[in-house]
């Protein structure tokens, strides 16, 4: 774990602490298993709920914590250490959920948010398609408005949580317009027309079901859509900025775990007398290590706390997403080298550290869309926005 956190409030270091705690209990002696066999874990998501952690950034009047986000991804971070698959699970309901808190009515999130971040409810976010992954504005999932309700026909693929969610926040198109013909949707499970193709088998991650979900004939309420029609392809966008900074803490909570474990396999193996870790090369290895994760920290709650103040955020998000994943993918790599042949095998978690982070590195926007952002941002740059005290 991290030396030190800079927390803003004591009731941030109380929350930090819980989850802390929740994850040694709850998640620690069951993630060897679960990951091994492919086990969904979906009674985990339901505890962390009834604990309030699948709500943290949003408004308490919904039924969230009203947590900074700041704190929210410092909360991620010691769930992810532990268990990956679940931090990207916590993440991805966050991204379910941003759509109708951000962009819904008044009417809209008084209905259905409060039970949707109650913890007994879990999201997916239904945006990539077969052929469209990086390019959402390709997609061909329709919706074509009927009286009262939209019919959904299409497919979304790489659905975290496709088959086993309560809800789905589906983008649709509703016309040929490229940047402003999309919508979003908020599907129920278990509506007519509505399916999961079979899980996908993975890499990593293999507790986190992922699946293609099929659009059939699916009626959607007009009460249902999300923001006005047309507005889907601005909607996804803002929630991926969230999202990212979601998977850069995940990224940086499964470096530090595969740290922690290197460390302490580092003080207790010996060679040539002494414990390895002082052994100069191996321990300069820890170092980049340790200085590799401080830094996707520090990146990442820079731009959370652009967020918090309410600042455009779009490209610190990507560069908090691009540093952290590939970070992550070095130290896992390094901690397997840290074990040697030990490393490699599935005796020690650092092989499925390894193989988890690989993943970030491609989903929420590959790591080479994400230098396309933060380039492009540099060319439109003319200087940047000072503030004090949250005001501009």
């Amino acid at each position: 774990m991290p030396a030190t956190r800079a927390l803003p409030t004591e009731e941030a270091v109380d929350l930090v602490q819980l989850t802390r705690t929740l994850a040694a209990k709850e998640l620690a002696p069951r993630v060897a298993e679960a990951e091994a066999d492919g086990e969904f874990p979906r009674d985990v998501f339901r505890t962390l709920g009834r604990s309030g952690l699948l709500g943290l950034p949003f408004a308490e009047e919904h039924g969230g914590a009203g947590q900074p986000y700041e704190v929210y991804l410092q909360v991620l971070e010691e769930v992810a250490a532990v268990w990956s698959s679940v931090a990207v699970g916590i993440s991805v309901h966050a991204l379910s959920c941003f759509p109708l808190a951000r962009f819904g009515t008044e009417e809209q999130r008084r209905a259905w948010l409060p039970e949707m971040l109650g913890g007994e409810l879990l999201g997916a976010y239904c945006l990539s398609e077969p052929h469209a992954g990086s390019d959402p504005a390709a997609m061909r999932t329709r919706a074509v408005r009927d009286g009262d309700a939209y019919v959904l026909n299409g497919a979304k693929a790489w659905t975290t949580h496709g088959g086993y969610a309560d809800f789905y926040t589906v983008m649709a198109r509703t016309s040929d317009d490229r940047t402003h013909g999309i919508s979003c949707f908020l599907v129920p499970a278990g509506t007519p027309g509505l399916s999961a193709d079979p899980p996908e088998r993975k890499m990593g991650l293999t507790g986190s079901a992922t699946a293609t979900m099929r659009l059939d004939d699916v009626r959607v309420p007009v009460e249902r859509r999300i923001g006005e029609e047309g507005q889907g392809l601005k909607i996804a966008l803002a929630s991926l900025d969230c999202g990212r900074l979601g998977i850069a803490a995940v990224a940086t909570g499964l470096a530090q775990g595969a740290l922690d474990h290197a460390v302490r396999y580092a003080r207790e193996r010996e060679t040539f007398g002494k414990p390895i870790i002082e052994h100069q090369g191996l321990a300069f290895v820890l170092a980049d290590m340790g200085a590799a994760i401080e830094s996707a920290r520090a990146t990442a709650l820079s731009a959370a706390r652009l967020k918090d103040l309410g600042l455009t955020f779009t490209r610190e998000a990507s560069i908090a997403k691009l540093v952290a994943t590939d970070n992550a993918m070095k130290v896992t790599t390094d901690a397997v080298q840290v074990l040697g042949g030990y490393g490699y095998t599935r005796d020690f978690p650092v092989e499925r550290y390894m193989r988890e982070a690989k993943v970030m590195q491609i989903f929420e926007g590959t790591n080479q869309i994400q230098r396309m952002i933060i380039s492009r941002a540099l060319d439109r740059s003319e200087g940047g926005v000072l503030t004090a005290l949250g005001k501009e």
